[in-house]
């Protein structure tokens, strides 16, 4: 570039040049200069006019042939034209990669832009939901008009799936998962998961219904050995029948926590609610603990920090009296005699917190993540000796999902542990 300038102005040089000797020995040295820096001004009116021609000349070809700086502008125009289509063919080429990729893909993606409205989805979007080209531009809820994913995709928390029948076939289930990304863009992963929701389905039937076709049959059973164990006089025979008598009893615990749980997991959240006095309700479960507690001489203590005003939360009061009866009776059960167990009320500007902490054994933090999986137990210690069915954290676990709260478990081995059910205050 700097050769072409040093071209230039030689070139502007000698015409100077010229135009001074000639105006000096035609004694008009200001008509000569004028006719040089006009002439000098028209070549370059040429060269720009060569250059706009070439520009929009939409084949590429050879640039014009010229000399000085105008022949280098020519040359790095060119090759800053060869960089660009190289660069462009690189970019198709990745953006085909991709969108093959996309299509072999079982699983629908779509891309929305910053307004919510389809850019972009793969054939496996198109089959599930039916989008054509035309769609191209629209809000993405013209097409998912389904009240729960409305709500999902408004509120924008996309921490976890949504499950919802199909849009285009009601006897399918389609799961949705949004993640942000861009500026202010987000990627809708569409899958396919109507054979697990069936085997779901299956599952949850399976046990609503043995679990009902157990109750009666144990019933009897459970009858008629009471009535053998109370008419028995054969010494021989206490035992076994106290042992079958107390294994029917679990048996009828298990069947009928089954059986909460089954119901928890098949009806819609938001049945019966109602508001309700966190307070009197945790006052009425420990007093219900408190006979199992005595039998072990424990110290059962409810404390409710929240002295402001009666806290109402809208919800299940038989649901939420199953979760905190749970926690309590768990807690009574794995602590040793005369230790102490503390119901504890408080809240925060965001949240109030209903915690039920032990001094017993506690629980190794590998064990933690699992507690509230069904028949899930630690160790042996933690055997069917403590009377439990192993299912009353996951029943927990499914009132407090029905209530828009949060299980949180902390606990130290020798010094207790602490369960801790988060709900968000009522507005």
């Amino acid at each position: 570039m700097l050769k072409g300038f040093s071209a230039e102005l030689q070139r502007i040089l000698i015409i100077l040049a010229i135009c001074s000797v000639v105006g000096f020995f035609s004694d008009n040295y200001a008509l000569w200069l004028l006719l040089g820096c006009g002439a000098y001004i028209v070549w370059m009116l040429w060269q720009m006019r060569r250059l706009n021609l070439w520009l929009l000349k939409r084949e590429s070809e050879h640039p014009p042939e010229a000399s000085g700086i105008w022949g280098q502008i020519f040359d790095n125009i060119y090759q800053l034209q060869r960089d660009q289509r190289i660069e462009k063919d690189n970019l198709q080429a990745v953006i085909k990669r991709i969108q093959e990729i996309s299509s072999a893909l079982k699983d629908g993606l779509i891309i929305l832009d910053a307004r919510g409205h389809l850019d972009f989805w793969n054939p496996a979007a198109h089959r599930m939901l039916a989008l054509n080209t035309k769609d191209q531009g629209q809000s993405v809820i013209n097409f998912i008009r389904h009240p729960k994913f409305v709500t999902y995709f408004e509120e924008g928390n996309y921490g976890e799936p949504l499950e919802i029948p199909s849009p285009r076939f009601p006897s399918k289930y389609l799961q949705f998962q949004i993640t942000p990304f861009g500026k202010h863009e987000r990627l809708i992963v569409v899958r396919d998961v109507t054979q697990l929701h069936n085997l779901e389905k299956m599952r949850q039937d399976f046990i609503a219904n043995v679990s009902h076709e157990l109750r009666t049959p144990l019933t009897v059973i459970n009858g008629y050995v009471e009535t053998l164990a109370d008419n028995n006089t054969v010494r021989s025979w206490d035992k076994p029948l106290q042992q079958m008598l107390q294994q029917a009893k679990r048996m009828s615990l298990l069947i009928n926590d089954l059986l909460v749980l089954s119901k928890l997991e098949t009806t819609e959240a938001g049945h019966n609610h109602k508001p309700i006095n966190i307070e009197q309700l945790l006052s009425i479960v420990k007093s219900e603990a408190e006979v199992l507690s005595k039998e072990k001489n424990q110290q059962l203590t409810l404390v409710c920090n929240n002295t402001t005003r009666p806290l109402l939360l809208p919800g299940n009061e038989k649901e939420l009296h199953s979760a905190f009866s749970n926690l309590v009776i768990n807690a009574i059960k794995y602590t040793q005699e005369e230790g102490r167990i503390t119901i504890l009320l408080w809240q925060d500007q965001k949240n109030f917190y209903i915690s039920v902490s032990d001094n017993g054994p506690g629980i190794e933090a590998q064990h933690i993540p699992r507690l509230t999986e069904r028949f899930y137990r630690v160790d042996a210690s933690r055997n069917s000796g403590t009377g439990g069915t192993g299912l009353g954290l996951a029943i927990v676990k499914h009132v407090l999902m029905r209530h828009y709260a949060e299980l949180k478990i902390t606990s130290e081995l020798g010094k207790g542990s602490m369960f801790i059910c988060v709900f968000a205050l009522p507005q």
